[in-house]
């Protein structure tokens, strides 16, 4: 295996790989709901938007399981690994997605895919915060991270320009573009990171503790709830917003290219409201940015609702896409730096897993509002009254009393801000 040094040294172009592949993701993840109106309309299969919503959670609930498997199967076999078979797995499965017959072998390729989805990037944040140095953690997180929303941009413009070309499947289609664009860069690129430290006396006993056990002890289980209740909110907020965004836009007035021009927005917010969250929880720690991102969450969706004047709405969904989208890329990382190495991928997996759930439920929950005919500014209160419950998750997680003592190859280990 290669050095500390040598592995640290090459973090740049490993954070580049993880980007594509992150782009890739997102693209996958979010360009169903930027094809909705599309599907919606298509006749042969005529799919309520329960029906809609339902298999946009099917991919989702595949994400939950993913997860929760990669993230504990990295820190037992490798990073390198189990990233280059997530991204594999995923980018063929998209081909399957495109060619489904029936909306119920479109539900169950996208649960295909999901598994893919889902473990992507909890072995990808792993990888970065491991190759990374410790006072740069968590902004080439964020930076690694902001491929689910720019795949998110990419998807909406996409559909913008191109559905009306090759139709919602050849949307779908490119997704599988990573197996030649990203795969063979992952393969010369991607270290294997996995700590093998010999354990010392110090730590012995703990060292050996599996690490699904060590998470769940009486002492670090309320950490994991609460992250697995942000968690759940968080990628309820990203995939409840990224699904029915264009539909309700759509719905109120918008046409359908500036109805795609919010989710544009929504996800440019993310960019930016990952990336300088990020940067500020280096500084002041993860808490207290997490927790005021998902205020700026409730605050700008709760904005939308009033349906302000176009320009005005402009503004308010980009800020709402900084407290959503991009309060999900600082969360990523809140966890990341509060667990050691050898725990690390499987708190990640397991937290994240938690908040597929969540994904699941966001467009299920937007489906049902819809087809019940809800008003379109309660919906949006309903979005935002649960990014409040996301902020206030955050606050109460407990403080790390104790530094961990790091295996990770990042120089300097044990040095990150306590959070």
């Amino acid at each position: 295996m290669p050095s500390p040094t040598s592995i640290t040294a090459r973090r740049y172009p490993v954070v580049a790989v993880c980007f594509a592949a992150i782009i890739f993701d997102g693209y996958d993840l979010i360009v169903y709901g930027s094809t909705i109106p599309a599907l919606l309309a298509y006749e042969p299969w005529s799919l309520s938007r329960t029906q809609a919503g339902a298999i946009g959670s099917c991919a989702l609930l595949g994400m939950f399981l993913g997860a929760i498997t990669a993230g504990t199967l990295t820190d037992r076999f490798g990073r390198r690994r189990l990233f280059l078979t997530c991204l594999a797995w995923y980018s063929a499965a998209m081909l399957a997605v495109a060619a489904a017959p029936t909306p119920e072998l479109l539900g169950l390729f996208r649960f295909i895919a999901g598994l893919g989805f889902g473990g992507i990037a909890p072995v990808a944040i792993a990888l970065v915060v491991e190759v990374a140095r410790d006072s740069e953690r968590n902004r080439l997180n964020a930076l690694m991270l902001s491929g689910l929303p720019v795949g998110g941009v990419l998807a909406a413009l996409a559909a913008i320009n191109l559905q009306d070309v090759i139709g919602f499947r050849g949307l779908w289609a490119m997704g599988a573009l990573a197996l030649v664009l990203v795969l063979p860069f992952a393969w010369r690129v991607i270290p294997e990171t996995t700590p093998h430290a010999t354990p010392t006396p110090a730590h012995t006993e703990q060292t050996r503790t599996a690490p699904l056990r060590e998470l769940f002890a009486a002492p670090a289980l309320s950490g994991v709830l609460l992250f697995g209740l942000a968690n759940f909110v968080g990628f309820l907020l990203v995939f409840g917003l990224n699904t029915w965004l264009p539909e309700l836009m759509h719905e109120a007035g918008y046409s359908l290219g500036s109805a795609l021009t919010f989710q544009v927005l929504l996800n440019t917010g993310a960019i930016i409201g990952g990336v300088s969250g990020s940067t500020l929880a280096d500084r002041y720690g993860s808490r207290p940015v997490a927790a005021s991102a998902f205020l700026l969450a409730t605050i700008a969706i709760g904005g939308m609702a009033i349906a302000p004047p176009p320009l005005l709405m402009y503004f308010v969904v980009l800020l709402a896409g900084a407290g959503s989208i991009g309060t999900q890329i600082v969360l990523f990382g809140f966890v990341a730096t509060h667990y050691p190495a050898r725990i690390r991928a499987t708190a990640l997996g397991v937290t994240t897993g938690f908040g597929r759930l969540g994904a699941v439920t966001g467009p299920l929950l937007g489906g049902i509002l819809l087809s019940a005919h809800v008003p379109f500014g309660w919906v949006f209160t309903i979005f935002g009254a649960i990014a409040l419950i996301g902020g206030l998750a955050c606050l109460f997680v407990p403080h790390r009393t104790v530094r961990h003592t790091e295996t990770s190859l990042a120089p300097h280990p044990g040095t990150e801000r306590v959070s």
